[in-house]
């Protein structure tokens, strides 16, 4: 594909899990302030009309920065606000329905929870892979028992893809998922959720 996936730190959204005293506005600014260069707006119960003026919020953030933004599963959206990418999760549309919609310049990641669904994603046209639930986490409870390094490896080993470690990902861990393999973390609590999210951010590339 012709964008590279030229970032290694993914922050996700989820404005339910911001602490008191900051919106998620100034959350993503302080990560951005913080190095983050790749956002993905993912705002499960909003629907297009609510999440258009966000994403166009942080369009204009993200460009500041000159960091990336994605949007979850929202593929007008995406277009809407000429983001740089879109996600999609298991309950999407197919990957190379998307990838013929938006052509080449539009990365599109996503999740995936085994090896064979990296390889899977890969073939469908995607740009990269989230791969979780590696630790035990609240927000990724619903896909199943964490699955670990050993998985996180063995996925990163057959993967053509650049693979970003999600669940549980704090700064400790992120050392551990990268000697795993792994391009890069996915992370939403250790830095939505944080006081100070700049020094968060700051934290995953010490």
């Amino acid at each position: 594909m012709s964008n590279p996936v030229d970032f290694n730190l993914y922050l996700i959204t989820d404005r339910h899990q911001v602490h008191a005293g900051h919106t998620l506005f100034s959350v993503i600014e302080a990560a951005l302030r913080g190095g983050v260069k790749a956002v993905q707006l993912r705002e499960k119960d909003l629907s297009t009309d609510e999440l258009l003026p966000l994403a166009q919020e942080l369009r204009t953030l993200t460009r500041q920065h000159g960091a990336r933004l994605l949007i979850n599963d929202h593929v007008d959206v995406a277009l809407a606000v000429k983001a740089d990418g879109v996600h999609l999760g298991g309950h999407s549309r197919p990957t190379e329905a998307v990838r013929r919609q938006v052509g080449t310049e539009m990365l599109i990641g996503v999740s995936t929870h085994s090896k064979d669904e990296t390889l899977t994603a890969f073939e469908q046209g995607a740009d990269f892979v989230t791969f979780g639930p590696v630790y035990t986490t609240p927000s990724k409870a619903a896909y199943g028992a964490p699955q670990g390094l050993s998985a996180l490896a063995e996925a990163c080993m057959n993967s053509p893809l650049p693979v970003f470690a999600l669940g549980g990902i704090t700064s400790n861990r992120a050392a551990e998922a990268r000697a795993a393999g792994a391009y890069g973390v996915a992370v939403i609590s250790a830095i939505i959720g944080s006081a100070a999210p700049e020094s968060a951010a700051k934290s995953f590339s010490t």
